[in-house]
C-alpha cells in the first residue's frame, strides 16, 4: 500500500513522477495552486490551459510533460469544479488525479482549508491507486509508492497526524474491497473467518476474535444462518469481531454484516447473469470487518463488536425449501418464503447475538435488496431503522464520509405482509416495498431479552458495494468498501 508524507518544501523543490494541481472556474480555467508555483510554470499554465481547454468538471483529468520551473516529469491538472466546493470534491478529484497519473510517485498541490479537507485529499488519493491483482497470474508488484500531500496548515492542524489517521482508513477500507473482489471459490465463511483471524492478530488495534463453526450454530439455535448455509458443502460460521478501549465507560456498538460468500439463490435459483456478481455477497461483513479493526487502530473511545454472518446460499441436496420453518437465535419461529432473500435471515441470527451483549446500538449492513437499488440507483444506500435520531445521525455521517444515502421509513401498514399461518413470522412480503418490508422483518430482532427495543439502524448497501462500470473519482471498479467511512465516522462521533 502507498505510504503518505506531508509535504512541506515548495512545490519547485519536488522531483518524483506526478504532480497532480488542481484547475477550476470556467473559460478559461485556473490553476489553484498559483500562488505557490514557480513563475515560470504559472506563466506556462496560463498559456496553455486557454488552449487545451481544460475542463475543471470534478474529476476531469488533463497530463501535461515536462511542464517548465518544476522537477516532476510531468503535471496532471484535475477538475474542482467551478467552486472548489468542499471535501467531496477533493476526495474524488484526489482520487481521479492518482488513477490518471500510473505508475511512479505523485504529490498533490490541492487547496483544502482545514483538516477535514486534507483527510479527504489523503483518502482520495490512496483509494484512487488502488488495483486489486491478486488473481493476476503475472505476479503483482506491491504498490509501495509515496504520495506526498502538500500542506500549508497550522501545526495546531497536525496535519501529520491527520496524514496518518487517512492512512489507516484507506488500508481498512482497501481490505474491505479486496475481500469483495476476491473469487468465490477461494473465499468461504471458513477461509473468510481465517483472513480475520489472521489480519486481527497482525494488526496494532487491540483486538479479540471467536469463531463460531457450524456445530456451534447449531447448538446455539442459530436456526436463520444455518438453514441457509445447509446447502452448501462449505458450513457456515459467525465471526465475532471485538474491540474495547481502556476505558470502560464508553459507548458500545454492536455492528452486523451480511457475509453470503456466493448467492445462489438456493432452490430459488437465480438466473445466471443475476450471479456474475453474488461474490459481492459479503460486501456487509467485509465493510464491518474493516470498520472494527480501523476503530481499533485508531484508538477511538466507543467500544465496537463486529458480527461477521458468514454462509453460502447453495442449491445442494439439503438446501432449504421455500415452507421450511426454522427457529431463530431469539426463539422466533420464521416460515421460508423464497431461498433467495437469505440474508435477513442470517443478518437476524446475527442481531439476536448482538442484542445480547446490551449495546447501546445495533448497526447492520447488508447486500439486502435489489429493491433499495431500484429506489435509490447504484450510488446511494438506504437507511432504516427505530430510532429516528440514530438514522439521521448515519445519514450525517455518509455525508461527511462522501458515501451518499437516503433515508427510508419503516410503514406500519406493510408489516402485516410478514404474518405467517404457520410461524410467528413469514421472512419475506410482498413485491411492493421490498427494501421496506425486508427493513420490517430486522426490527424485530432489534430487541433486548425484554423485548424492549434497541436503538437500531439498517444500511441497505446493495447499490454502491460494487461498482460493475468504469472507475469514476475515489471509487474503483468491483469492490468499493462502502459503509467503512461512514460507520467510523458514526463511531467517532459517539466518542
Amino acid at each position: 500500500m502507498p505510504s503518505l508524507i506531508l509535504g512541506s518544501h515548495p512545490l519547485a523543490a519536488w522531483s518524483g513522477r506526478t504532480l497532480v494541481i488542481g484547475v477550476t472556474g470556467s473559460d478559461p480555467a485556473t490553476a489553484t495552486a498559483s500562488e505557490e508555483l514557480p513563475k515560470p510554470t504559472a506563466k506556462h499554465l496560463d498559456q496553455v490551459l486557454p488552449l487545451l481547454e481544460v475542463s475543471t468538471k470534478v474529476g476531469a483529468t488533463t497530463t501535461l510533460p515536462a511542464v517548465p520551473g518544476l522537477k516532476a516529469d510531468k503535471v496532471v491538472l484535475v477538475g474542482l469544479g467551478t467552486d472548489e466546493g468542499g471535501s467531496d470534491v477533493l476526495r474524488r478529484a484526489a482520487g481521479a488525479a492518482v488513477r490518471a497519473a500510473g505508475k511512479g510517485s505523485v504529490a498533490l498541490a490541492l487547496p483544502h482549508a482545514d483538516a477535514t479537507e486534507l483527510a479527504a485529499i489523503a483518502e482520495g488519493a490512496v483509494a484512487g491507486g488502488y488495483a486489486f491483482t491478486e488473481h493476476k497470474s503475472a505476479p503483482a508488484t506491491a504498490d509501495d509508492r509515496e504520495i506526498t500531500v502538500f500542506s500549508s496548515l497550522d501545526r495546531k492542524d497536525a496535519p501529520k497526524d491527520v496524514l496518518a489517521t487517512a492512512e489507516t482508513v484507506a488500508r481498512n477500507v482497501a481490505w474491505a474491497r479486496d475481500l469483495v473482489n476476491t473469487a468465490p471459490n477461494l473465499l468461504f465463511p471458513q477461509s473468510f473467518a481465517e483472513q480475520v483471524q489472521q489480519v486481527a492478530k497482525a494488526s496494532s488495534g487491540k483486538l479479540t476474535v471467536k469463531v463460531l463453526d457450524d456445530k456451534a450454530l447449531v447448538e446455539g439455535g442459530f436456526g436463520g444462518i444455518v438453514g441457509v448455509g445447509q446447502g452448501s458443502s462449505r458450513p457456515p460460521r459467525i465471526v465475532t469481531l471485538s474491540y474495547t478501549p481502556r476505558s470502560k465507560k464508553v459507548p458500545h456498538i454492536a455492528l452486523v454484516g451480511k457475509g453470503i460468500t456466493f448467492d445462489s439463490g438456493g432452490v430459488c435459483i437465480k438466473p445466471s447473469a443475476g450471479m456474475l456478481t453474488m461474490k459481492s455477497d459479503m460486501a456487509g461483513a467485509a465493510a464491518v470487518a474493516a470498520t472494527v479493526v480501523a476503530a481499533a487502530e485508531l484508538g477511538l473511545p466507543v467500544a465496537v463488536t463486529g458480527y461477521l454472518c458468514l454462509a453460502e446460499n447453495m442449491p445442494g441436496d439439503n438446501a432449504q425449501r421455500p415452507g421450511d420453518v426454522v427457529t431463530m437465535r431469539n426463539g422466533t419461529t420464521v416460515e421460508i418464503i423464497d431461498t433467495d432473500a437469505e440474508g435477513r435471515m442470517v443478518l437476524a441470527d446475527g442481531m439476536a447475538l448482538a442484542a445480547e451483549s446490551g449495546p447501546d446500538q445495533i448497526l447492520d449492513v447488508a447486500t439486502l435488496t435489489g429493491a433499495c437499488v431500484v429506489a435509490l440507483g447504484p450510488k446511494i444506500f438506504g437507511v432504516m431503522g427505530n430510532d429516528d435520531d440514530l438514522r439521521t445521525a448515519i445519514t450525517e455521517a455518509s455525508d461527511r464520509a462522501d458515501e451518499p444515502s437516503w433515508p427510508l421509513p419503516l410503514p406500519v401498514d406493510l408489516r402485516s405482509g410478514l404474518d405467517s399461518f404457520v410461524a410467528d413470522l413469514a421472512h419475506k412480503g410482498d413485491r411492493w416495498g421490498g427494501a421496506l418490508t425486508a427493513g420490517l422483518f430486522l426490527q424485530e430482532f432489534a430487541k433486548d431479552a425484554e423485548g424492549e427495543p434497541i436503538p437500531w439502524a439498517h444500511l441497505d448497501i446493495a447499490g454502491p458495494s460494487f461498482n460493475e462500470g468504469s472507475p469514476w473519482g475515489h471509487v474503483p471498479k468491483g469492490g468499493t468498501g462502502v459503509a467503512v467511512g461512514t460507520m467510523l465516522e458514526h463511531i467517532a462521533s459517539l466518542g
